[in-house]
């Protein structure tokens, strides 16, 4: 046990340390940091980050006193926010006797003030025409729509009169809210029984898990067989053996790398973390509809129950196939059809994120080799027994052991046997004359 403790703390000091592991993890970071910040540097680069306020904007209406539009619009300016951080867009409107007023154009110069509304002869009932001038001459986006709705509640006011109460008023504008109700199997509505499709948060955090658990077994498993192909091939395994068995290095490897790859995950949720809690990015999981409160926290205990049988699955056949190749140049060939696997283990969920109750991740979550992740998508997502969960995780775990010792026996006599790669007789051959 001292020797494996060696093995594993020098694997994990080493990995860590390489240039491979910093490159790629300050890679996904920064990635991970511009994808989160897109919002943010948009607005930026618009022009519409105040730093007073959050995401307001403030408009001046030009129109003489007495004007009941410009009255009305004036009354419905937005107040300052209690909050400071909040950055619900909202337009303030200032009251303007001229477009030649010093203040006016000071505004406009200094960006304080985007625009500003006039309104043109009466005719009829409701709203005279309006016109925004500005710098571009264009209106869009936020402020567009913002303007729109102000000024076609103004409208309504002038064409009503007191035949209505602002409450009445304001009732007519509020936004329609449509909720989604399952149909049972047989096409009729379920009612209270009818089960709820998953919380957006849920499809958020399977995806990412996706992704991250796919890259991890992957580029660890990678990492296993070069680092073993390596040390055969300079013959720096004669040397180790001496030293420590052929099982306790293997082993020793395979749970060193599998820290590293928790570390890496540890730092890319860092990332995350550190990145929603900045300010500007404060409110990103309201605007997006996430609930952290919906989240299924079942979803992340068995996900790394199921990461970590999987990648023990993965690492010890990559540990057994890195064994069997006396160089590295021929290593890529040799891990191929294991990389295939794994490419169909993170494809059959990706793919299926939007239909997670199909026959085909039916199927995938109970076999070893695609279950890791299939199993993952129908817990976060789908509809699944626990029975089945338990059945899947068993069949996980017989396998892997069934694989260990397998790859306990390859990696034993592989090791010591240089030349051309062996075949499948030779290996299984050798793999007689050894018991573990």
């Amino acid at each position: 046990m001292n020797k494996m403790g060696t093995i594993i703390g020098f694997t994990f000091k080493n990995k860590v340390k390489t240039k491979a592991f910093l490159i790629t993890t300050l890679i996904m970071v920064i990635l991970l940091s511009i994808g989160m910040n897109i919002p943010y540097f948009i607005k930026v680069f618009k022009g519409e980050d105040k730093a007073d306020g959050g995401n307001r904007s403030q408009i001046a209406v030009i129109a003489e006193s007495g004007n009941p539009a410009a009255e009305l619009l004036l009354a419905s300016s937005a107040p300052a926010p209690a909050d400071p951080a909040d950055d619900t867009f909202a337009v303030t409107f200032t009251a303007f006797s001229s477009a030649d007023d010093a203040a006016l154009k000071e505004g406009l110069d200094k960006g304080d003030i985007e625009g500003y509304l006039t309104f043109g002869g009466a005719s009829g009932e409701g709203l005279p025409p309006v016109t925004y001038h500005n710098e571009d001459g264009e209106l869009g986006g936020e402020v567009q729509t913002y303007l729109q709705s102000a000024l076609q509640a103004v409208n309504t006011q002038l064409i009503v009169g007191d035949k209505l109460t602002d409450s009445q008023i304001a009732a007519m504008y509020a936004p329609v809210t449509i909720t989604t109700q399952e149909l049972s199997q047989g096409g009729a509505q379920a009612g209270e029984e009818a089960e709820q499709t998953a919380a957006t948060i849920n499809y958020v955090v399977v995806y990412v898990l996706l992704i991250l658990f796919f890259m991890s077994i992957m580029m660890t498993g990678n990492m296993i067989s070069a680092e073993v192909t390596s040390e055969k091939s300079s013959r720096i395994m004669e040397i180790l053996i001496t030293s420590a068995s052929p099982l306790t290095q293997m082993f020793g490897k395979v749970i060193g790398i599998f820290l590293v790859g928790l570390m890496q995950i540890a730092i890319i949720a860092l990332s995350v973390t550190a990145n929603l809690m900045l300010p500007h990015n404060a409110s990103v999981l309201t605007d997006f509809e996430l609930d952290l409160s919906q989240l299924n926290i079942g979803l992340l205990v068995y996900g790394l129950i199921l990461y970590v049988l999987g990648y023990f699955l993965y690492a010890l056949i990559y540990a057994a196939v890195g064994s069997i190749v006396s160089r590295t140049e021929d290593l890529g060939q040799a891990v191929m059809p294991i990389m295939m696997i794994g490419f169909v283990n993170f494809y059959v969920p990706l793919f299926s994120i939007w239909a997670p109750d199909t026959t085909l991740v039916k199927v995938a979550s109970f076999i070893p080799f695609t279950s890791p992740l299939s199993m993952l998508l129908r817990i976060g997502v789908g509809q699944v027994a626990f029975w089945e969960i338990i059945v899947s995780l068993v069949i996980l775990l017989a396998t892997t052991f069934v694989f260990g010792w397998l790859a306990a026996k390859i990696y034993r006599t592989g090791v010591l046997m240089y030349g051309k790669r062996p075949s499948i007789k030779e290996i299984r051959k050798a793999m007689k004359a050894y018991k573990i």
